[in-house]
């Protein structure tokens, strides 16, 4: 058989913990927004004045309990 037989078994743990370094999630782009200055997500409205595109899409106000 020569080469084409594998040396051991790969135990699933093992072989799970190689495959899961290349599927890692990358961290969400965070930009400045335009009309706040705040950190948020890129092409998404500010959660802190509600703004998108320098327009105002979302009434932000304080949260009654």
């Amino acid at each position: 058989m020569g080469a084409i037989c594998p040396k051991g078994k790969i135990s699933k743990a093992r072989r799970d913990k190689r495959k899961a370094q290349s599927w890692q999630i990358p961290l969400a782009n965070l930009i400045v927004c335009s009309k706040c200055g705040e950190l948020m997500r890129s092409h998404r409205a500010c959660r802190s004045c509600g703004s998108y595109n320098k327009r105002e899409v979302l009434q932000v106000g304080d949260k009654k309990k």
